[in-house]
């Protein structure tokens, strides 16, 4: 139905339009962790995390195994379309990309160690891909939801991009931005806790096989 493949982000305005409400349900409880899947609202004093690191199956799962996380989901950031679908997105035409919403206790695990794991887990350097996935729903991209997110996120981008031009690996094309700039959409129930209910499943953890470096 749809070009996928696409290697370059569309004009706004040549995005597709979308529509007004979502198309379809969303499960009412995580498969794996047994919170909300929908989290508009979260506990008191817990955060919001939002990461684009390719395939978003496996990148749910890596958050959803971290202590300290309460609920994740997979959806579609940074785009222009309302309320896209998988394949619309797959097309390159709504200019958003695959991404884990991870809901997390500040006091158990924190944003820059979760930031720390999403270097670690993917290549920051590949642009509109990861592994043989290709197109610009695999984008690298973290959207910030506060001032220390943006912060944190900006410093510890800067930390391993040194790292890699050390090693000459490339450098970082992971997009920062607000998560205020664009809606999150929750993607279709088949994708939420994929490999849950896929255990044996495809996961794509293209990476640079470099550890985050110790800061002091």
């Amino acid at each position: 139905m749809f070009s996928r493949h696409t290697s370059t982000l569309v004009e706004p305005e040549q995005t597709l339009p979308g529509r007004s409400e979502r198309m379809f349900p969303v499960p009412a409880r995580h498969r794996v962790l047994d919170a909300p899947v929908v989290t508009d609202d979260v506990p008191e004093g817990y955060e919001v995390a939002i990461f684009g690191l390719g395939c978003f199956w496996g990148a749910e799962e890596i958050y959803w195994k971290t202590p300290g996380v309460w609920s994740t989901s997979v959806g579609y950031a940074g785009g222009s379309t309302l309320n896209p679908t998988y394949d619309e997105v797959c097309s390159g035409r709504t200019n958003h990309t695959e991404a884990v919403r991870v809901v997390f206790d500040p006091k158990v695990v924190s944003y820059a160690d979760l930031v720390k794991t999403f270097f670690e887990v993917h290549d920051p350097t590949q642009g509109f891909r990861q592994g043989n996935d290709v197109g610009t729903q695999y984008r690298s991209a973290i959207y910030f939801t506060s001032p220390e997110q943006e912060q944190v996120a900006r410093e510890l981008t800067a930390v391993y991009g040194a790292e890699l031009a050390k090693r000459r690996l490339g450098e970082i094309t992971t997009e920062i931005r607000p998560a205020s700039e664009t809606p999150y959409y929750y993607a279709e129930d088949a994708h939420q806790q994929y490999l849950a209910k896929n255990p044996f499943g495809y996961r794509c953890h293209a990476n640079t096989g470099v550890k985050f470096p110790e800061v002091s």
